[in-house]
């Protein structure tokens, strides 16, 4: 197999479960020693109190073909990020991936739910989660990714700019979280480049996370049965989708031409033409507008 990523070292912070899973295997099955943070370890599980740990993630990442490396983080604490990033200098010497996949949110938002209705103390934690922790993680680890040039930022989040930019997305800390996401990006795109480094966002489509496969009482294997009940689900995705995005960024000599934009995996999947695990491309936002939003049936013919 090619491996365009040997000798790199990536920093996938949030990579217990879902898209921060998926993007580490794909990271190193093309090669990359891949760091993997998060608080769910086979000692001690985070409040989602799931199975899935870091060390689990950090297994499989070397079984694809790279070296997973597992550091129990909490990224609200910079002291703990702190120390991470100064192992990560001490060992490796450099950084030239981070991707900042922190989130931690499914259990603290209402949907449909008012600012002045949603418990309060859970919406300001979710903004903690998914806003603080990321500023945190780049504060701490960025001096690193400079010290070479052709450095990645990849920031995770739900939805492109245009998308949400025309959307509600769920609720008033759902729908701050993932846009302040979509202007970090932006931002660190107009700091980093001029020191030779990219930042992006990017999104996944309809994911079919651990949470989301439990969510329809499905496994991997038969996630088909849920359409019986979601049609539209027929568009969604493995993790490893926009895992194969991120290394295909990664791997591109040229990515500073995507510098601050908003990205997906579908979209993605069109300009360098990887496949998710079935061998189909599915671009959910473009589904989502033209089909789902639309009130059409369910039908992903030229959609995936």
């Amino acid at each position: 197999m090619s491996q365009p990523l040997q000798g790199k070292v990536a920093l996938v912070a949030g990579a217990t479960r879902g898209a921060g899973r998926g993007i580490a295997v794909e990271l190193g099955a093309a090669g990359a020693t891949v760091y993997v943070t998060g608080r769910s370890t086979r000692a001690r599980r985070s409040e989602y109190d799931r199975p899935e740990t870091i060390e689990d993630t950090a297994d499989l990442v070397t079984e694809a073909g790279g070296h997973g490396i597992a550091v129990p983080t909490d990224h609200l604490d910079p002291a703990q990020v702190r120390t991470l990033v100064d192992r990560i200098a001490d060992e490796r010497g450099r950084l030239d991936i981070l991707v900042n996949d922190i989130w931690g949110g499914e259990k603290l938002f209402e949907w449909d739910s008012a600012v002045w209705e949603h418990n309060l103390d859970n919406g300001l934690r979710l903004l903690r989660l998914a806003i603080e922790t990321h500023a945190i993680t780049s504060h701490h680890a960025l001096p690193l990714l400079l010290r070479r040039p052709g450095g990645l930022v990849v920031e995770m989040t739900d939805g492109t700019a245009e998308y949400n930019r025309d959307n509600y997305r769920a609720n008033f800390f759902y729908d701050l979280a993932k846009a302040a996401v979509l202007r970090m990006a932006f931002s660190l795109g107009h700091e980093l480049g001029p020191h030779g480094a990219t930042a992006v966002a990017l999104t996944p489509g309809w994911l079919r996370s651990e949470m989301m496969l439990d969510h329809y009482g499905v496994r991997e294997d038969n996630w088909r049965d849920a359409l019986d009940q979601t049609p539209h689900f027929a568009i969604s995705e493995t993790p490893r989708y926009v895992g194969r995005a991120v290394t295909a960024l990664a791997a591109d000599p040229d990515v500073s031409r995507f510098n601050g934009h908003s990205l997906s995996s579908g979209g993605l999947a069109q300009e360098y033409g990887f496949t998710d695990l079935d061998g189909s491309r599915p671009d959910a936002w473009r589904y989502l507008v033209e089909v789902q939003d639309a009130g059409k049936p369910a039908d992903t013919t030229g959609y995936r």
